[in-house]
């Protein structure tokens, strides 16, 4: 059978910049102007789902349409990179478990740790940091929580449900992957052990007046994510960090995203791994 390529429905500049402002307003990612002809492309098949003959449609119907909140999340799904597997940058998780965790277990008298994953995608950065707090020496007597928050539902989804493909593993030592996993199909599943550890929520980053209900965390991870923000939303997403961390906690973010002209809430450790943020320990935060 001959298979007839549909053609291409164009995107007008101005209705790009009704899509782009859109977006923007309601998860502070930010889409330069060089970003038109990969929005045109990422969402051919979104017009085509719906029938809608121009991007014009789509706009009016994210705008106004009662199932819009369900189909702003496929758009932004799309729209942003999710690829991501265990133990990602692992200079910066060997930092956290040999030097950040122990500091910590050292310092908090509650024998709690709180650690959040902003922008978790898939699950697979919580789950490596559950192994690594499982592995911790005295780990077992202590209360912890550790979260991970996204804005698309789809990608929660697969992180609750904890099964993942060979691709995933490509930085996994094999014996971590024997110890915590068990072979579901051609996958992997998380041991429960493993699962019980964490909790996933839907959050908003740019929300950040959502923040304030969450408890102070020892840790907040948030890497490769702000690099969609603008100075803006970066500031007022990273203020909301530092609220929400305990003095002396760490932030981890990617290794292309920085804080310099963004926050003057955390100062630059040199750890024998990485370098990381630390929160001034004399910005007071409740516990």
């Amino acid at each position: 059978m001959i298979s007839i390529e549909q053609p291409t429905i164009p995107l007008n500049p101005d209705v790009f910049k009704l899509l782009r402002d859109m977006l923007y307003e309601h998860c502070g990612v930010w889409l330069d102007e060089q970003s038109k002809f990969f929005v045109e492309g990422r969402l051919q098949e979104t017009l085509r789902r719906h029938r809608f003959g121009s991007f014009k449609d789509l706009y009016y119907f994210l705008k106004y349409d009662a199932r819009r909140a369900e189909e702003f999340a496929t758009v932004i799904d799309l729209l942003t990179i999710h690829e991501t597997y265990f133990f990602r940058e692992d200079h910066q998780l060997h930092a956290l478990y040999r030097e950040i965790l122990p500091e910590l277990m050292k310092r908090r008298q509650d024998r709690t740790l709180r650690i959040w994953s902003a922008g978790c995608s898939t699950g697979e950065e919580v789950y490596s940091v559950a192994m690594l707090l499982a592995s911790q020496p005295g780990y077992g007597d202590w209360r912890v929580e550790i979260s991970g928050s996204d804005i698309s539902q789809r990608v929660l989804e697969v992180a609750r449900r904890g099964v993942y493909p060979a691709s995933a593993f490509r930085t996994t030592p094999p014996d971590v992957r024997k110890r915590f996993f068990h072979q579901e199909g051609e996958g992997f599943r998380v041991d429960d052990s493993i699962k019980r550890m964490v909790n996933f929520f839907s959050f908003n980053l740019a929300d950040v007046d959502r923040a304030a209900v969450l408890p102070k965390m020892d840790v907040i991870l948030c890497r490769n994510v702000i690099i969609y923000f603008d100075s803006a939303v970066k500031k007022r997403v990273v203020e909301m960090f530092s609220n929400r961390l305990r003095p002396g906690g760490y932030l981890l973010l990617g290794h292309s995203e920085s804080l310099m002209s963004i926050s003057t809430a955390f100062s630059l450790r040199h750890l024998r791994h990485d370098i990381v943020y630390q929160k001034e320990e004399g910005i007071s935060a409740a516990a």
